[in-house]
């Protein structure tokens, strides 16, 4: 469960201060599934960087289980990540000159896997994301909508408790988008993980049953699921 209190970001640009998140109090229970919207440089990745331990409060607190992320040295933070967080971004992140396996294999290399259960682990992934068959090509030899389903492999092959999804669709089109959304939900429901994903795209926003929307820095709940 996350626990966000008090949780305030600010940043300097030139002489003026930016006040990404004001004063952000958000739980997250274990399972949920929330959207994060909100206008453009609104703090809507600033937020889900919090919650992937990939960025620092200016004030408050971001637990994960009880555990306080903004207090962790990098080390244990980096381990935090590699056992328990997923993350899925909208530009992909793969290495262009490894296969979509050896891709998917990446995320299980900080973890000490051995090579052997790891080629089994990333072949059972991208079975999962119907990418069975293109386990030897490049990215460059897949579209755009097949890249994104080897992230998204990637992200789960370590078997994370949490999966953080920033814009996962923002660089498909409208088809791509559905069969993504379809995936990341099933993918959800069938591994009971923790999944925020941040969206511009309300079609998508709607689909959410909590919805978080930013708007000058402050928070805002709405919650479908009690409906």
């Amino acid at each position: 469960m996350y626990q966000l209190t008090g949780v305030t970001k600010r940043y300097s640009r030139g002489k003026d201060t930016v006040h990404a998140l004001t004063g952000v109090d958000l739980t997250i229970e274990d399972g949920d599934r929330l959207v994060i919207q909100g206008p453009t440089g609104g703090g809507k990745s600033t937020l889900l960087q919090m919650l992937g331990g990939l960025d620092r409060p200016s004030s408050g607190s971001v637990e994960l289980d009880g555990v306080d992320l903004a207090r962790l040295s990098e080390a244990k933070l980096t381990r935090v990540r590699s056992q328990n967080i997923g993350f899925v971004f909208q530009s992909f992140n793969l290495i262009p000159t490894l296969t979509a396996q050896e891709n998917v294999e990446t995320a299980l290399v900080p973890l000490g896997v051995k090579a052997s259960v790891r080629r089994e682990r990333a072949a059972e992934a991208l079975e999962s994301v119907g990418l069975g068959e293109r386990r030897g090509h490049l990215p460059g030899e897949m579209s755009g909508g097949q890249q994104q389903r080897v992230a998204i492999a990637r992200a789960l092959v370590k078997q994370p408790k949490v999966l953080l999804a920033d814009e996962p669709t923002g660089n498909l089109d409208e088809s791509m988008r559905d069969d993504i959304v379809d995936l990341l939900e099933g993918l959800w429901k069938e591994h009971g993980l923790t999944f925020v994903m941040v969206t511009h795209d309300s079609a998508i926003a709607r689909r959410a049953p909590r919805l978080a929307t930013i708007k000058k820095g402050r928070v805002t709940i709405t919650d479908r699921s009690a409906a």
